[in-house]
């Protein structure tokens, strides 16, 4: 796990919370806004789990000193 990885997963957490109190208050902006927030999250952590999947096999690839 590495550092988009983690920060991604807290921005979906963060959209999510912000969504649903956009929906419970009516809020529509505050709504989006959470929608829009899980969405970088997601993106964001794909991007870490990528750039964590290249680093692993760059290490096994790599000879062994």
């Amino acid at each position: 796990m590495n550092k988009n990885t983690v920060e991604g997963t807290l921005k979906q957490v963060k959209g999510s919370v912000k969504e649903a109190l956009g929906k419970v208050t009516g809020n529509d902006k505050l709504e989006a806004e959470g929608a829009t927030e899980k969405v970088e999250g997601k993106v964001q952590e794909g991007a870490g789990k990528a750039q964590q999947a290249a680093k692993d096999l760059a290490d096994k690839v790599r000879p062994s000193k």
